[in-house]
């Protein structure tokens, strides 16, 4: 009421004008005393809005440079309501300022126009963010239109501006810690062995696994939480199932845990002077024509005879030295006592410079028998030695049903992937020529360069000739 009052208008006054010029006649006007400050902003309001239009700058910022030129100027409220009463009398446009408004080079439009077309949706998106940014869109918008929040456009717009669009491969994900890493492939490591031991073992009365009792089993041990999901996974992950670990993968031998320790307390304290043989044999294989997976045509599909008459049969009796990463072989009629003592004289006349060498196999009958131990008793004795300057023989023997744990068997499982799979051999003694070549080239490249030898053909080994408790050197799907 007071305003009307002192507005001076009457009822027939109000009668005449519209709702605007009435508010205008009420409100009180901020006026500005003109003066030199106002005729020298006044001179340059026409720039200011000028460069408001073409350069997306906003009115502080010019205000901030008028400030600098002229000390004594108007501060920042007085010089923006200046403006827009300067504007407003000149009928020019209210001009909206877009602070993620991006310049782009052409180069880069260019590039990010052969984006927008691509069939991968991570470059289609930053390159409509980013083109739309460049062009004055609004963030909001372009956010609903490529469905990703607004902080990830200003993560893009940040790394365009100062690094450049070769960095805007942005990953979505924050990159996983070295140590968490680590210690998710201990957990791996620890859970594989477990599964290769009896549940008996650890007081439980079950023949198989499951989930439930590993998890119990783990806390136990490792007196650390682990949940049934995360097992799962981590076995899937090492590409076992539990249908393997019930056949395959669980030793039954109630001396499993004693004769595990024994090997692996040799392996740590085996002297440079020493040397321990991993021993398998490979076969009976049959000469035939071999299926595996190889590059053939879309329209072709490659087709093996089931019934296939044998070129013959050969059986690869080997030994794998830890130490040195070198295979001894021959080839056998048979797998029997014999060839074992066999083996053995050729390693004991190959290492008569070493004073011990230990000899690690599975449980098969004619690894043994009484025959191959009184021939060992017979190599260890005293006379013998001396006479024949042999080394000291020892018998580390794995576990029963524990093949998985004998790591040649993860060099045969190499072996049978490069040169068994999809042959085609004429004779046996053709495959055998192969099979000699092949362990010639590997012997020599690791006698070359240990630490780097296995990336090559034998890079298809399941794993390194380590001997782990967590191993599982047996492919099937090699053999």
């Amino acid at each position: 009421m007071q305003l009307y009052k002192n507005s001076g208008l009457v009822h027939t006054d109000i009668l005449k004008l519209s709702a605007k010029d009435i508010a205008a006649s009420i409100r009180p006007q901020k006026s500005f005393l003109k003066n030199d400050r106002h005729a020298l902003l006044n001179d340059r309001l026409l720039q200011y809005h000028q460069r408001l239009k073409n350069e997306n700058t906003d009115l502080k910022t010019l205000w901030q440079e008028y400030s600098q030129n002229e000390p004594a100027g108007f501060k920042y409220s007085q010089f923006v309501a200046l403006y827009h009463i300067w504007r407003k009398e000149n009928g020019f446009a209210k001009v909206s300022f877009n602070k993620w408004q991006l310049n782009i080079s052409e180069e880069d439009e260019i590039k990010l126009s052969e984006w927008r077309l691509s069939c991968k949706r991570g470059k289609w998106e930053r390159a409509v963010a980013l083109l739309d940014l460049h062009r004055g869109g609004n963030i909001t918008k372009i956010s609903r239109k490529i469905e990703r929040s607004c902080k990830t456009i200003k993560k893009w717009h940040a790394v365009y501006i100062d690094k450049g669009i070769e960095y805007l491969d942005l990953r979505r994900t924050r990159e996983v810690p070295r140590l968490i890493v680590d210690n998710i492939r201990l957990k791996k490591e620890r859970i594989i062995k477990l599964i290769h031991e009896s549940p008996l073992l650890h007081d439980i009365n079950r023949t198989s696994w499951s989930l439930q009792m590993l998890a119990q089993a783990y806390n136990r041990i490792y007196d650390e939480t682990i949940s049934k999901s995360s097992i799962s996974e981590y076995v899937r992950s090492e590409k076992y199932t539990f249908k393997k670990a019930r056949t395959v993968l669980t030793s039954p031998d109630p001396e499993y845990r004693t004769k595990l320790k024994k090997i692996t307390s040799i392996l740590s304290n085996l002297k440079p002077n020493e040397k321990f043989f991993s021993i398998d044999e490979f076969g009976p294989v049959a000469i035939k024509i071999r299926g595996g997976r190889t590059f053939t045509p879309k329209d072709q599909t490659r087709t093996i005879p089931q019934l296939q008459k044998s070129k013959g049969r050969l059986i690869c009796t080997a030994a794998l030295e830890l130490s040195t990463n070198q295979v001894t072989h021959f080839y056998s009629s048979k797998k029997n006592t014999a060839e074992m003592i066999k083996l053995l004289e050729i390693l004991i006349a190959k290492y008569t410079t070493e004073e011990r060498i230990f000899f690690s196999w599975d449980a098969a009958s004619w690894h043994a028998s009484k025959k191959l131990y009184e021939r060992v008793t017979e190599v260890n004795d005293p006379e013998y030695r001396n006479m024949h300057s042999t080394p000291l023989v020892e018998l580390a023997l794995l576990p029963s049903g524990a093949q998985f744990l004998n790591v040649i068997e993860s060099v045969f499982s190499g072996m049978a992937k490069a040169i068994i799979h999809n042959s085609d051999y004429q004779s046996v003694d053709e495959c055998k020529f192969v099979i000699d070549k092949y362990f010639s080239e590997r012997n020599e490249a690791f006698l070359e360069n240990p630490k780097r030898a296995g990336k090559k053909l034998w890079g298809d080994e399941v794993v390194k000739a380590v001997f782990k408790d967590s191993n599982n050197c047996k492919d099937p799907k090699y053999r």
